[in-house]
């Protein structure tokens, strides 16, 4: 098989769907995000990629904090809509039911099966986007999405994104043990 040069302008498949949280002029506002990672294990830390021309900007800018809150499938049509409406059009801090953790600054959403609170660590600025490093101060979830008190993704049902054809998909099954998988190989 022959490789083809397909673009530069191409994404990781696939990436989380989550909602981004923060406060505006203290009301809670809300924006769907699939571009975001981890970037550092201890202090646990994760990064988010948002257009400058958000109002998400502003809100991170005003309180130095957010939050990632991770929907279900179930939760496709309302996460999606925070993804289409801004919140300079559209008062989205009605939609959910919001609860605060310890830095009483970054709402968060009790229909997310994962929810994590973040303080602003560090801002990067992109020719289109700023990057958002925080800190994850604290990760709230339930019982019922959790095996081994740890977040479980069969349990958590999460959405999934694909750019550029812009879908939504839903996690599969099982392939394999991470770091265990390789232990069976054997060089040529």
């Amino acid at each position: 098989m022959k490789k083809r040069d397909i673009g530069a302008n191409t994404f990781v498949y696939p990436m989380p769907v989550t909602l981004l949280g923060t406060l505006v002029s203290g009301k809670a506002n809300f924006m769907a995000l699939g571009w975001l990672s981890r970037v550092n294990a201890n202090p646990p830390m994760i990064g988010v990629a948002v257009g400058r021309h958000h109002l998400t900007c502003a809100g991170i800018a005003e309180t130095g904090t957010f939050s990632i809150n991770v929907p279900g499938e179930e939760m496709m049509e309302v996460t999606d809509y925070c993804g289409m409406v801004s919140g300079e059009k559209e008062d989205k801090s009605g939609i959910f039911e919001i609860f605060y953790g310890r830095l009483k600054t970054a709402p968060m959403i009790e229909e997310c099966s994962l929810c994590m609170e973040c303080r602003l660590a560090k801002t990067m600025e992109f020719p289109a986007n700023t990057l958002f490093i925080g800190e994850i101060v604290a990760s709230y979830s339930e019982e019922k999405y959790l095996s081994d008190n740890r977040p479980d993704i069969t349990k958590m049902h999460p959405l999934l994104l694909t750019m550029p054809d812009n879908r939504y998909w839903k996690v599969g099954e099982c392939a394999g043990k991470a770091w265990g998988e390789g232990r069976g190989f054997r060089k040529g």
